[in-house]
C-alpha cells in the first residue's frame, strides 16, 4: 500500500502539467483565431480607405490647391464608377476653379471631427447633369476618417458638383434601412493638416442642417488638376468663363 501511494502521487503533478500545458495551447490558439478573424475584417477596409499617395491601379488622384495648402484625393474609379467619374469631369473641365470651400461642420460633442463642404455651391452655370447614386451598400465604401463623399440634395440621384471630406469616422452617412445616404467615392491621401486647418475656421450663419457652419471667409480652391492620367475634357462652352479677364501667364 506503501508503495502503490507513492507511485500515486509521482503521478498526479505530471498529469496537473499536462492539463495545464493543454489549457494553455487552447487559449494560445483561440487567441490566435481571433487576431485572424480581427484581421480579415480591418485589412481589407485599411487597404481601400488608404490608397497611398501613389499612382495606384483603379485609383486616380487629384490635387485641390487652396488659398491655405493642397489636399491630394484619390478617387475610386473601381468601385464608384459613375461618381469618380462625375468628379473628374469638374476638375478636368476647370470646373473647380475659382470655387471655394464654404461649410465647416464641427461635432458638438468634439469640435476637431466633422466634414468640410466644397464645389460650385449654387453656381449652375458651372454644373453638369446629376449623377446617378451609387450608394455606400453598392461600392462598400465607408464614411472612414478622410473620405471623400458627394453631397447632395435631400433626394436620390442629385449630387452635382458639390463634395465634403470627413474628419473622423461618420456612419451616420452611409446607406441603411430607410437611408440612401451619401455617395462616397475616394480618400484623402495628402493634406489632412489642410483638411482640418478648414475644419478650425471660423463659422456663422446657415439655414436647417447647415445653421452656424458656413465659413465666414470662404477658401478659395486655386485649381484642381489630375495627378494621374490624361484629362478629358468636355467640349463646348464654359459658361462661368464668359466674361471673365484672363490674365497672361
Amino acid at each position: 500500500m506503501s508503495d502503490r501511494s507513492e507511485r500515486g502521487d509521482s503521478r498526479r503533478p505530471h498529469a496537473g502539467c499536462a492539463r495545464r500545458a493543454a489549457a494553455l495551447g487552447l487559449l494560445a490558439m483561440l487567441c490566435f483565431i481571433r487576431l485572424c478573424l480581427l484581421l480579415i475584417g480591418i485589412l481589407p477596409v485599411t487597404a481601400f480607405a488608404l490608397p497611398a499617395n501613389t499612382p495606384t491601379p483603379g485609383f486616380t488622384r487629384v490635387a485641390i490647391d487652396t488659398s491655405v495648402g493642397t489636399i491630394v484625393v484619390a478617387v475610386d474609379q473601381k468601385r464608384a464608377p459613375r461618381t469618380s467619374a462625375n468628379f473628374l469631369t469638374y476638375v478636368d473641365d476647370g470646373r473647380f476653379d475659382g470655387v471655394t470651400f464654404y461649410r465647416a461642420a464641427r461635432r458638438k460633442s468634439d469640435p476637431n471631427y466633422g466634414l468640410i463642404q466644397g464645389g460650385i455651391d449654387a453656381d449652375l452655370r458651372r454644373a453638369l447633369p446629376p449623377v446617378p447614386h451609387e450608394p455606400t451598400s453598392r461600392t462598400g465604401i465607408r464614411h472612414l476618417d478622410a473620405t471623400l463623399s458627394m453631397a447632395r440634395p435631400n433626394r436620390p440621384n442629385s449630387a452635382m458638383g458639390n463634395f465634403f471630406i470627413t474628419i473622423g469616422a461618420t456612419p451616420t452617412m452611409d446607406a441603411r434601412e430607410g437611408a440612401i445616404g451619401y455617395a462616397a467615392f475616394g480618400h484623402v491621401v495628402g493634406g489632412m493638416d489642410v483638411v482640418r486647418k478648414i475644419l478650425s475656421v471660423p463659422t456663422c450663419c446657415g439655414s436647417g442642417p447647415m445653421r452656424g457652419q458656413m465659413i465666414i471667409k470662404p477658401i478659395t480652391i486655386l485649381r484642381a488638376r489630375r495627378l494621374d492620367g490624361t484629362p478629358r475634357p468636355t467640349r463646348g462652352v464654359k459658361p462661368w468663363l464668359i466674361g471673365v479677364k484672363r490674365t497672361a501667364k
